[in-house]
Order: structure tokens, then sequence, then C-alpha cells
């Protein structure tokens, strides 16, 4: 039997394999979601890292090698809470920091507290117990939007010193641009801090599916819609496009920066970007041109009926975002994406048809209740 976690946030679930000898100790919060399950398993692989500590909210039965659960939460403001995470970790060699609510977007002081009001805690304990650096998950969604695809021949390009004020009006690219300011700050009054930041495009896999699932589509959405050719179409919007990310090779990227002594912001996608038509051609089906404003008229209807939890400030953010070079990670990291953009979507799409998920309760592919419990506390109430 596992011990039970004390009031002092000592581990849970410790790993019976692997973790001794010299080596990096490495903190990861949110350990338990899309990223940090992908992320300690590259670093069980890595024969570079010593032992690893997972912090999550919900800490799952069982500890990949290596690593040690410790139950934090990250939207709890009180002290016993800030000393729990202080704890967590002391005596580290770095932390990253996944941590990160996406819903409920209708409750955007819940988000808040956790995304921003976490983030502030993590960097102060950061300081407090002494680590030496802080690599920090930020986003695409941080760079100022731009305007709509109708008004625009292509996206603008973007480099990692472009502007990060994000899109005020919707709650993710907010809170993500003002995590970008937090760490500002952080540099500034701690510059024996190695601080890091990633943005990633959308990062998907297979056993994610289940979670964005719930996240973006809601209960409504049926798996098997998603079948090739079921879909009688798939609206085209003139000028959209998407980058995208394995969240394996995400992953590795973090690792790598793990080992350098680099410093800064660091975009992450893969090869191609994506429009509607290479969509359509994965779910065999047919993309049928459609204004913006009726896409995002019939997002809103869906919105106001809560039938989805993705909001239309959200949709307007996805439109406008710009496409990121990459380029200083595969210089400065040595990092080169295993998964094209058109093999991440197929992933992700194979894993929605099939409901899969992950060991994680994130992850989980069905919760206790079924769908019936997502009906009940509403779409996107539970991750």
């Amino acid at each position: 039997m596992p011990p039970t976690p004390d009031e002092g946030g000592h581990p849970v679930n410790v790993s019976t394999t692997g973790g001794s000898g010299e080596g990096l100790r490495v903190a990861v919060i949110g350990a338990t979601g899309n990223v940090g399950t992908s992320l300690l398993r590259a670093l069980a692989a890595d024969p570079a890292v010593a032992a690893v500590r997972g912090l999550a909210r919900r800490v799952p039965d069982h500890a990949p090698d290596k690593t040690s659960w410790w139950p934090v939460d990250l939207g709890d403001p009180r002290p016993a809470a800030e000393n729990a995470l202080r704890e967590a970790l002391r005596g580290m060699d770095a932390v990253v920091h996944l941590g990160w609510l996406l819903q409920p977007a209708r409750d955007p002081m819940i988000t808040w507290r956790t995304n921003v009001g976490g983030t502030e805690r993590v960097l102060r304990a950061v300081a407090r117990v002494g680590v030496p650096a802080v690599l920090c998950a930020s986003s695409v969604a941080a760079y100022t939007s731009g305007p709509p695809p109708s008004r625009r021949r292509d996206r603008p390009v973007v480099r990692e010193d472009a502007s990060t004020h994000g899109r005020p009006t919707a709650a993710y690219s907010r809170e993500k641009a003002y995590q970008e300011r937090l760490l500002d700050i952080f540099e500034r009054d701690h510059p024996e801090v190695r601080v890091v930041r990633m943005r990633p495009a959308f990062l998907l896999k297979r056993e994610s599916a289940s979670q964005q699932r719930r996240l973006f589509l809601g209960p409504f959405v049926p798996g098997g819609l998603l079948r090739p050719g079921l879909p009688p179409l798939l609206p085209n919007i003139p000028g959209l496009r998407l980058q995208v990310l394995h969240t394996d090779d995400a992953a590795e990227a973090w690792r790598l920066a793990l080992h350098r002594p680099v410093r800064g912001a660091f975009n992450l996608a893969t090869d191609p970007v994506l429009d509607t038509r290479d969509l359509a051609n994965l779910l065999d089906t047919t993309p049928r041109t459609v204004p913006l404003p009726v896409v995002r008229a019939a997002l809103t209807a869906a919105w106001t009926a809560r039938l989805t939890p993705a909001s239309p400030a959200l949709f307007d953010t996805m439109v406008r975002l710009p496409v990121m070079d990459c380029s200083r990670a595969r210089e400065e990291l040595g990092w080169t994406p295993r998964r094209d953009a058109r093999q991440t979507v197929a992933a992700l799409l194979s894993g929605l048809r099939d409901a899969a998920g992950g060991p994680t309760p994130p992850l989980r592919s069905r919760l206790p209740g079924g769908r019936a419990e997502e009906l009940a506390k509403g779409p996107g109430r539970v991750p």
C-alpha cells in the first residue's frame, strides 16, 4: 500500500526502480497532464537524470521509474499549500512548470487563481529554496493577436522576440500573457536563476484524446463522428493556418533544455503548417468555404446553450495566431521533431475515435460516471 501524504507534502507512490546515483534532480509541476506524462517518460529513459518529483493535485496509483508523486494544488493560496510546494521543490536542480487549468472557461477566477496565482507561487518557491533553473510552459497564444484571416493574405511569422501581450478577451491567452510578465519580473529580480520559456503550438497525442475531447468538444460530440469519410463536410475558413506538435516531441525539447545552459524563449512546432484542406484530407471529407462570422455565430450559439466548453473568445484567439519560426530550438537545443503535423493530427483523431486515454486522472479515457457525469457537471467542468 502506498504511503499516505501528510500535511508537509511528503511524497506518495514512490517508484521502486531508478532514482539513485549522481544526476539531475528534476521537479515536474503538472506531471499528470498531456505534457507531464510524456516528460516523465523521457526523463525516466535519460541516464543523466537521477530522480524526478511529479507534482500534481490528483496523484495516480503508480509512479514511473525514478519518480515520486508529491500532492500539490497550485490553486490553493493558503500558507500550508505554499509550504508544501516549497518542500516539494527543495533540493531540486531544476523545476519544469507545466501546471495549467484550461477549464472551467465560464469561471475565469478559478483558472486565474491556478494559472497566474499558481505561477507566482511557483516562482516565489523557486527563489526561496534556491532552485537554479526553472523551465516554464508558455504558449503560441501568448503572442499578440493579429487580425482575422479574412483581412490578410498570410499569417505573420514570429520569432521569440515578438510581442507577447496575447488576446485579452480570451482567458487562456490573457493568462499566458500575464505569466510572461511574471517571468520578465522574475528574470530581472533573480538573474542567478536560469529561466527558459517554451512556447509550443497545439500539443496533441493519442493518449490525450479523451481529455481534449472533454476540454474542447464536450459530451455531445461522439468520437465516431471523426471516422474517415463520415463527416459530410468540414468548414473551410479562408486563410486559417494551424501549427501542431506531438506532445512527445515537445517533451524532448524540455528534456534537452534541462541539459543545456540556454535561457529565454523557444518556439516549438512541427512542419507543415496545416490548413482546413489538410484536415479534410485526414478526415476524407470535403472542405466547404464558410464565412468566419457564420462559424463564430454557430459557436456562440452552442456556447450560450451550454453545449460546448469552447468559448467564442478562444476561437477568436485560435484563428488569429501567428505562424512561429522554430529555428532557435533546432539550432540551440539540437531539437528535431520526429513526427510531422499530419502524423500528429492523425494520432489524435485515432485516439478520439477509440476514446483513448492515459494512466493518470486528467488523461483517463472515461469518467467514473461516463458522459452522464460530464452532462451533470456541465461541459468543461471536468478535465
